[in-house]
């Protein structure tokens, strides 16, 4: 059980880092409305730019807690906790713009590894 939750926080952390770290400034399939970068997909909502990067801090930051969460447990919960809720966030996001199912998969799927991380943790 234990390689199983190590699987989920490496896959939740290294899908975070590379949105939030690599494809930040690139266009992607999955980005909200017409956005081309993370900073604009934030605009489309209805929100400042400048809060993508208190967003991101956030995200980076619980995925960076997730790694280290391997040889500290305690931040795992935590971490898991805050990229639901910002998970949850995300798509809500997403319905208020309207965006099909598709561009509200990454979110969906960060949402279910997370909260996959928590059932594990709380088994």
């Amino acid at each position: 059980m234990q390689t199983l939750i190590y699987v989920l926080q490496i896959a939740a952390a290294l899908g975070l880092l590379n949105v939030w770290l690599l494809r930040f400034n690139q266009r992607t399939a999955y980005r909200g409305g017409s956005a081309g970068s993370m900073r604009e997909e934030f605009v489309t909502y209805g929100l400042p730019g400048w809060f993508a990067y208190v967003i991101g801090t956030l995200k980076v930051g619980s995925a960076i807690a997730l790694i280290v969460g391997i040889w500290m447990p305690v931040l795992v919960l935590p971490a898991a906790g805050l990229i639901s809720v910002l998970m949850l966030g995300a798509l809500s996001m997403h319905i208020k713009i309207h965006d099909p199912l598709k561009k509200m998969l990454p979110a969906l799927g960060m949402l279910a590894l997370c909260l996959g991380i928590i059932w594990v943790v709380l088994r």
